[in-house]
């Protein structure tokens, strides 16, 4: 291997080396062979950059959404013609033929669409809505073309296959997702990562990385210019001009760069030129944290990627239509579930005769208080009882929490273990005053502690759930919990909530991992 300098660079890229180097690069030491025929280089790729490894994954989910197109199709087709034999005759088109050709396009638009990309599986919403596009845009194409061409076609078939296919395949993606994270989980089927950029940086992404570990990235080593540094759980390799060669000894699938990192443009264009020939990918990590893609868009000008950054809207026809969705959706989930509603408020009563709500102070948006509604957990004199329990608080920052609270009921430990106590919010969430989906509602006394960022919690109203609640609630340090609200603060969509709400229900069935005491 040999070390290059900038003032030879230029040189060696146009000369033919017999010697350890094939092609020469600013700042970066060049492992033996590179560029002259290595095990990894000319190693054909997956489409899309798709990981080897997910070759068996991505051709499971394959099947499984041919088995939901074709299940759905077939319950369409059977629902709207059945079965017999002498209907199925008078019937101008051959139906069976056009499910078999719906089947087939369906397929093929799921593949156009870019939702079978290793590099969207696993985490986020992109993925779900790939498979949502697809089926959305194949169903518009049939649209034009019958009308174009004056078909007449059944719409009950049309309009039973379209919901009932894309909801099953949805189904089946979130399925597949659940096993594929729970391998993530272990170390398996990730992408090997090793990132290059200043120690700061590093420890960031690096940190940001472990959180997610559903996305994939199971990070290996850090080359930092500050090579005597050491980042907690992350061996550094060396400096950043190591990364070549380390990257080949770990046999990595990406090298991550953050912003911060001192190659310089000409370094990192130099740095995917020597990468384009493995199968390594090269990924650019902006210094900007905690913005959701939505909000993010890349313009390229004169080969410079210019990346804006939409401001966070807390106005406007989308927080009318979040503030009339939630109130609907309220008073429908008050309707389903009055039945443990009513059980509930009279377990709670037959325990010791006492109120069945218990009313607190809670602060919403834009600092406003109002009276948020639970169902009594506790004794009827726990608030009076709390100053004899500060000294032994489990809960981070601000928060009052307590794993095994003497205040608390028989019947409000069952309550409290399935977030049953707080199914009473739901008239808040008519009254406007919460919302399904949000932050946290604080306690006057937890604003009171406040700092400025974490006062932008207070932009939206609070929220029956949030991200809070489904990455572990309780048990979140408290600058993970405030981190988590803001995010969602800035970044909300009706996609996010869906999600959230969908993950909601999923915690509250297995309260073991939920946090909540």
């Amino acid at each position: 291997m040999t070390a290059l300098t900038n003032a030879s660079a230029d040189k060696l890229l146009n000369q033919s080396h017999t010697s350890s180097v094939a092609h020469a690069y600013p700042q970066f030491v060049m492992p033996e062979g590179m560029g002259a025929g290595t095990d990894r280089i000319g190693v054909g790729r997956m489409p899309h950059r798709a990981r080897r490894y997910l070759s068996g994954y991505l051709r499971t989910v394959r099947i499984l959404d041919l088995v939901a197109v074709s299940l759905a199709v077939l319950a369409a087709y059977v629902s709207r013609f059945g079965t017999d034999p002498a209907v199925l005759g008078t019937l101008q088109i051959r139906y069976e033929y056009l499910a078999v050709a719906f089947v087939a396009f369906w397929m093929m638009a799921l593949h156009l669409q870019n939702s079978y990309d290793g590099r969207l599986v696993g985490h986020g919403v992109q993925e779900y809505r790939q498979v949502f596009q697809a089926s959305l845009w194949l169903f518009v194409l049939l649209a034009i073309v019958g009308y174009a061409f004056q078909l007449e076609f059944a719409r009950g078939f049309v309009l039973l296959a379209f919901p009932l296919g894309t909801l099953l395949l949805l189904q089946s993606r979130w399925i597949a997702r659940r096993w594929l994270v729970r391998q993530r989980q272990r170390g398996l089927l990730s992408d090997r990562v090793l990132l290059v950029g200043d120690y700061d940086h590093v420890t960031n992404l690096v940190t940001a990385l472990r959180r997610s570990p559903d996305a994939g990235y199971n990070v290996l080593g850090a080359c930092v210019d500050n090579a005597g540094a050491e980042i907690p759980g992350v061996p550094v390799l060396g400096p950043e001009s190591d990364v070549l060669i380390q990257a080949m000894k770990l046999d990595v699938d990406v090298v991550a760069v953050s912003s911060s990192a001192g190659l310089g443009g000409t370094g990192l264009r130099r740095l995917g030129w020597a990468l384009e020939s493995t199968d390594i990918d090269l990924v650019v990590a902006p210094g900007i944290m905690d913005v959701a893609g939505p909000r993010v868009l890349t313009r390229p000008v004169q080969g410079l990627p210019l990346i804006h950054v939409e401001a966070p809207t807390f106005d406007g026809p989308q927080r009318i239509a979040k503030s009339i969705s939630d109130r609907f959706g309220a008073l429908v989930i008050t309707l389903l579930l009055a039945p443990v509603l009513i059980g509930v408020a009279i377990a709670v009563r037959l325990e010791d005769g006492g109120p069945v709500l218990f009313r607190q102070t809670r602060v919403g948006r834009d600092g406003r208080s109002f009276g948020m509604f639970k169902f009594r957990s506790m004794v009827t004199d726990a608030e009076d009882r709390l100053p004899e329990l500060a000294s032994v608080n489990d809960g981070a920052g601000p928060l009052f929490k307590l794993r095994d609270d003497p205040r608390v009921t028989r019947v409000g430990a069952v309550i409290r273990k399935f977030s049953l106590d707080e199914l009473p919010q739901l008239l808040n969430v008519v009254r406007g005053e919460m919302s399904l989906v949000g932050p946290r509602p604080p306690l006057p006394r937890e604003v009171a502690e406040y700092e400025t960022d974490t006062r932008r919690r207070l932009l939206v109203r609070p929220g029956m759930t949030g991200l809070w609640q489904i990455s572990g609630r309780s048990d979140l340090a408290w600058d993970e919990a405030v981190r988590l609200d803001l995010y969602y603060v800035e970044n909300w969509t009706p996609i996010l909530d869906l999600m959230i709400l969908w993950r909601t229900a999923m915690v509250v069935l297995n309260p073991e991992k939920s946090g909540a005491y």
